[in-house]
């Protein structure tokens, strides 16, 4: 059985950080396509970074220079650092793992910024 358990998530200021993981059960991240998407109350889901099998990784414009995307191999899991926060990055954040027809979404951790 597949599960991403993604944690990390809380209530921040705005200019502060977070760290959200993604901690991956019965694949290894590695074979796979890695992503983080969010949506806000009433909006779309919408792809915030993602990572390919090579390494190489991709950001939406709205967060280009705030969030990184990484992988730890070892620990199977993948990351999402925040820094910079603003009022508009408050979402839930899923983690997607993909590879061909397969697709995989973890549950979702709720990122909330506000003073």
């Amino acid at each position: 059985q597949v599960q991403l358990v993604e944690s990390g998530g809380g209530l921040v200021q705005p200019g502060g950080s977070l760290r959200l993981s993604c901690a991956a059960s019965g694949i290894i991240v590695s074979g796979y396509v890695m992503a983080w998407y969010r949506q806000a109350p009433g909006k779309q889901r919408e792809l915030v970074a993602a990572s390919t099998r090579s390494g190489s990784t991709s950001y939406a414009d709205s967060v280009k220079g705030r969030f990184t995307i990484s992988r730890d191999n070892a620990k199977n899991t993948v990351y999402l650092q925040m820094n910079s926060l603003k009022p508009e990055d408050t979402a839930v954040y899923y983690c997607r793992a993909a590879f061909m027809t397969r697709e995989y979404w973890g549950q979702g951790t709720q990122v909330t910024v506000s003073s």
